[in-house]
């Protein structure tokens, strides 16, 4: 099992930055790969940017230039610079964790944290 906590989201103006973390605690030697969603209110969850064990990473377009993910091995610990926040980056953003160790793969989720971006 692997247990992922959230913190850094906030009430922010257009323009501004936050950094989002989540540490990952438990069995973390089966995480293959971790990233951010997002879900804003009448939409479905959407990927916003993912790194794997390789470094190799992924971001949605319209993050990109913006965003940052980053790891920290050794806290177990993911994170999402965000700067030049939009207010279409308003969304609850979830940390998740693969577990590609096990078939089928297994998502491990955060409880979700609240960015809202005013304009």
């Amino acid at each position: 099992q692997v247990q992922l906590v959230e913190s850094g989201g906030g009430l922010v103006q257009a323009g501004e930055s936050l950094r989002l973390s989540c540490a990952a605690s438990g069995s973390t030697w089966s995480i293959n790969r971790m990233g951010w969603y997002r879900q804003a209110p009448g939409s479905q969850r959407e990927l916003v940017a993912n790194i794997d064990h390789r470094d190799n990473i992924n971001y949605k377009d319209s993050v990109k230039g913006r965003f940052t993910i980053s790891t920290d091995n050794a806290k177990n610990t993911v994170y999402l610079q965000m700067n030049s926040l939009k207010p279409e980056d308003t969304a609850v953003y979830y940390c998740n964790a693969e577990d590609m160790s096990i078939e089928p793969p297994y998502d491990y989720w955060g409880q979700g944290t609240q960015v809202t971006v005013s304009s």
